[in-house]
């Protein structure tokens, strides 16, 4: 990172993501079945971001964790399985202890609050910490980052906020929010090495990826394959252009 107006712009950027956090809820038009055009075009953009911008990014980052673990063959994508993984399996926690007993439309227990809050706190400062640490430098990429990371969270958002209602609203979005910002003063003050930022971008991707589709799947959601697929094409055509 260099200079101070990329220090200012990323800044920005943790600002949006806390706005998103504290005022998507009020966009009423997001809400309702079927599923809104543009949570399902914002969940598209998302998944573009990770196949043309972070997966390349991680193939240029195997060589660099080649040599660090030799005994394993495509190390970056491995971990970006790892955070599929433990997102996949925290979202089954979470709809298992929901439907114990309780109706759809009835917020999720505490205990299921606190482990979702807690898995997405860690998500949202580590993409505070990335936006001053990425392996691909330079004000173009920080601003596709911000774009897709805003509207990702706005996908997130949603999700937290139907699973948890009051809860989410009254502590949740706050603890996200300052989550975010917390990540980016670590980011100010601490620069880990390469190798370790190819790994979290890594990990990034794969609950992207996770977080995204379990929005956009789930038949009784009613999700917007053509919105979800405009959103997709869109951001990867201006990607492609942007490269």
């Amino acid at each position: 990172m260099n200079g101070l107006s990329e220090y200012l712009l990323t800044l920005a950027g943790s600002l949006l993501f806390v706005g998103v956090h504290l005022f998507s809820g009020k966009l009423r038009f997001l809400e309702g079945i079927p599923r809104s055009r543009w949570l399902s075009g914002a969940g598209g953009v998302s998944v573009a971001y990770v196949f043309l911008h972070l997966l390349p990014e991680l193939h240029e980052g195997q060589e660099t964790l080649a040599g660090i673990i030799e005994s394993l063959s495509s190390h970056a994508y491995l971990i970006a399985l790892v955070g599929l993984l433990v997102f996949y399996g925290i979202e089954r926690y979470a709809l298992q202890h929901r439907n114990r007993g309780k109706g759809s439309d009835e917020a999720a227990p505490p205990s299921v609050f606190w482990i979702h809050i807690v898995s997405f706190a860690l998500y949202n400062l580590l993409v505070g910490y990335l936006l001053l640490h990425r392996e691909q430098e330079g004000r173009a990429a920080l601003l596709w980052y911000i774009v897709a990371m805003a509207l990702h969270f706005m996908v997130n958002d949603y999700g937290l906020r139907e699973h948890h209602k009051h809860r989410y609203t009254g502590v949740g979005r706050w603890l996200l929010s300052a989550a975010i910002l917390t990540g980016w003063g670590l980011g100010v003050l601490i620069d880990v090495p390469e190798p370790a930022v190819i790994v979290l971008f890594a990990f990034l991707a794969g609950g992207i990826i996770l977080n995204v589709l379990k929005e956009e799947l789930p038949e009784e959601r009613q999700s917007r394959f053509w919105a979800f697929a405009f959103g997709a094409g869109l951001y990867a055509a201006l990607l492609l252009v942007g490269a």
